[in-house]
């Protein structure tokens, strides 16, 4: 059996204030470089990315692997044209000279699910159509999804099975991958096609809710489980939306995956009725950023508190480089506090020119929204900015974040970097000299994925709303293409027009 391994990751915010560029891919910070066939397998295998669930599972089963490329780039704006198209171009070019090596018996993707590039809203849809067009209408095709995937009836009209992660923050992206080579080699060997049922939720849920390490998203996925199994369903598969892109096919979606339709149809009708029951259970408390603080600075001092500066969360499309929630922390005096990262590449050099043990005066962040903080910072120590990360989600990811330093004003540590990453990894902290259980106060620029990593050693989270885009209630946002009907917050009476 030979199956081609590829993939394309990216999750847009069609309002943020950047768009996503090629040189992104060529250096996501946290996640491996761009990969050509050549280097895939080595590359990828000890990463926590899908592919890399996708390629042991594959040759745990004696299936031979048919290289394609595979990148990656942190969320932001919607990708360049250029972009999408050269990375597109990739593939199906890969696609096609595996092809003339010889036979394909399926082909597994690692997708994201949620990526608008300029041309092609859905731009997953996009891609598989193209594969679709060079593999024939009758070549069997899983994909793996990350959950924030806008999950479009065209994606799934175009692929066999598709697999989502099952948590939120994302710690099975390998078995994810894993189960979608799984699906692959299960449809091969049955010779034809599962049943399919589709189903679109009609409600937007904001990704402070999502989190499946608490309720109510915990008993959802038990609930979850228990349907897939009452029904024998191969895969039922559910996707949150991602609530900052702005095109029809947005939004929570469920895939079912069965022998029969009958099956497929009742899943789906099942778990769709039950997210329905649920809706205003998904409702999540957010304080206002001096608030947030107020309450950190009460905590033990014995286990450190953890605020979520939720809406400067890199990995929704912000640029990690709002203060807000710093300028906080410093006018309230914290004390043993720490906030991970600035994503500045100027104050960075600035520090650099300076050497450890210097006072600098810097205009710190704030390239994204025009409202740097202008700040006397002691440089702590310095960093070229490379790890790797050890925690939950990402263990064994290579990160580069470029020249970065650790900075004090006055009680308050700062972690700067020259590129941006989500803080959902304590390396992050600790490869400047933080040991992150040791802190009063940890600010980390993320949403849910630093839970994974920080929720055990925290004595509280609080989730924090300071200044960024990816904004805690989505119904803020001027959406033009949304689908009609789309209630834009949970229990909400509002609907897209």
């Amino acid at each position: 059996m030979r199956i081609a391994i590829g993939g394309f990751l990216h999750e847009s915010h069609s309002f943020a204030p950047r768009a996503t560029a090629w040189a992104d891919f060529l250096q996501p910070g946290g996640f491996p470089a761009p990969q050509r066939p050549a280097g895939l397998v080595m590359a990828l295998r000890g990463t926590s990315v899908p592919a890399a669930g996708a390629i042991v599972a594959a040759e745990h089963a004696g299936v031979k692997i048919a290289p394609l490329s595979w990148a990656f780039a942190n969320p932001a704006g919607p990708v360049t044209a250029e972009a999408f198209e050269r990375i597109s171009a990739w593939i199906v070019g890969d696609l096609s000279d595996a092809l003339e090596e010889g036979p394909l018996d399926g082909i597994y993707l690692d997708l994201h699910g949620a990526m608008v590039a300029d041309a092609f809203p859905d731009a997953e849809g996009e891609l598989l159509r193209r594969v679709r067009a060079i593999a024939g209408p009758d070549m069997p095709i899983t994909i793996s999804l990350d959950p924030h995937a806008n999950m479009t009836a065209e994606m799934v009209e175009r692929c066999d099975a598709a697999a989502p992660f099952r948590t939120y923050p994302h710690v099975d992206m390998k078995q994810a991958g894993a189960r979608a080579l799984k699906l692959l080699v299960e449809r091969i060997r049955r010779g034809s096609p599962y049943a399919k049922a589709y189903r679109q939720v009609d409600f937007w849920l904001p990704i402070t809710s999502q989190c499946t390490m608490v309720p109510p998203m915990s008993e959802v996925y038990a609930e979850r489980d228990r349907i897939a199994t009452r029904h024998g369903v191969s895969e039922l598969a559910f996707c949150f939306g991602f609530p900052y892109a702005d095109f029809p096919g947005c939004g929570m979606a469920i895939a079912a995956y069965a022998a029969d339709q009958a099956a497929a149809d009742a899943a789906a009708d099942e778990f769709l009725a039950l997210l329905n029951r649920r809706e205003r259970d998904f409702d999540a408390e957010i304080l206002p950023a001096d608030r947030a603080v107020a309450e950190a600075m009460k905590g033990s001092g014995t286990r450190p508190v953890v605020i979520a500066d939720t809406q400067d969360n890199p990995g929704g499309g912000g640029h990690g480089d709002t203060t807000g929630l710093l300028a906080e922390l410093i006018r309230q005096n914290a004390r043993k506090a720490v906030l991970g990262l600035i994503n500045d590449a100027d104050s960075a050099r600035a520090c650099h020119a300076a050497g450890e043990g210097a006072t600098v005066s810097l205009k710190l962040g704030g390239k994204s929204d025009g409202a740097p903080l202008d700040v006397n910072a002691r440089v702590l120590r310095l960093s070229n900015g490379r790890f790797t990360c050890t925690g939950p989600m990402a263990a064994g990811n290579p990160a580069d974040l470029g020249p970065s330093a650790l900075i004090a004003i006055g009680g308050v540590r700062a972690i700067v970097a020259s590129r941006k990453m989500q803080a959902y990894d304590q390396a992050l902290f600790r490869h400047l000299g933080v040991e992150p259980a040791a802190e009063a106060i940890i600010a980390v620029k993320s949403s849910v994925h630093f839970r994974a990593d920080f929720q055990p050693i925290a004595e509280r989270v609080i989730v924090a709303a300071a200044p960024g885009p990816v904004v805690a209630d989505p119904a803020t946002l001027p959406f033009q293409n949304l689908r009609s009907g789309l209630r834009l917050r949970p229990g909400a009476n509002d609907r897209t027009p």
